[in-house]
């Protein structure tokens, strides 16, 4: 078993967030977690990555506690929706940063530039990136320790057919290569190309956990989308 949640909890002002909840995830699994905004989706991501403290529960991954965060850094990449980086900064600069967090090697650099196809712009600033070329400068900085996990919070929003396109190409290449991702989306069709397991969230709390055959039969399925 690679991750272990135990009565994870966090509850914001208003009473949205997330419930007591629990699950595993065994390695290679690829996880799509879905539901309506305000579910609690991105908060669960979130607190896996270290990003959120939880008001309650445990999380282990790899046997670590999530509050080992020094060394879960090498356990966990994380994709946010919105690409975390420092927009004034160049795409090598920005790959140097968390190399040295990370104590890796700077040839590592370059193995992510050329593996994501950035070595044109690795004297580009981020803030000149299409939000496509961001989001695969993301994944490629998440890459860089070459974490066992990868999440990633909605990683098509926002992107035009092809750099979809080319996402899922960079999604499914990781997942070949041994790694267990978990995703969140709105986007039926990204589920069911993606996900080998669906974890449903309603208010908080999981209501299925199943493969996706079983998900997209469900009237639960059904009312989400309507």
């Amino acid at each position: 078993m690679l991750i272990q949640v135990d009565n994870l909890a966090k509850v914001y002002k208003g009473g949205r967030g997330l419930s007591q909840t629990g699950f595993s995830v065994d390695k290679g699994e690829f996880i799509a977690i879905v539901g309506h905004n305000g579910a609690g989706k991105s908060t669960l991501l979130k607190m896996l990555a270290g990003w959120i403290i939880p008001d309650s529960g445990e999380v282990f991954v790899d046997g670590l506690h999530l509050k080992n965060r020094l060394a879960l850094v090498r356990k966990i990449g994380f994709v946010p929706e919105s690409p975390n980086l420092f927009d004034f900064f160049s795409v090598q600069a920005n790959l140097k940063l968390f190399a040295r967090l990370f104590k890796l090697p700077l040839s590592r650099i370059e193995e992510i530039l050329e593996e994501f196809d950035l070595l044109a712009y690795r004297h580009s600033k981020i803030q000149d990136l299409s939000k496509g070329l961001k989001q695969r400068v993301s994944i490629g900085r998440s890459l860089l320790a070459d974490p066992p996990v990868l999440l990633f919070d909605e990683p098509s929003s926002g992107l035009d057919f092809e750099m979809t396109k080319e996402i899922y190409r960079l999604l499914r290449s990781s997942h070949a290569a041994g790694k267990t991702i978990l995703f969140t989306s709105h986007r039926p069709e990204e589920i069911k190309s993606l996900a080998t397991r669906i974890l449903l969230l309603h208010q908080g709390e999981i209501i299925f956990d199943g493969p996706p055959k079983e998900y997209f039969l469900t009237k639960i399925h059904e009312s989400l989308y309507a």
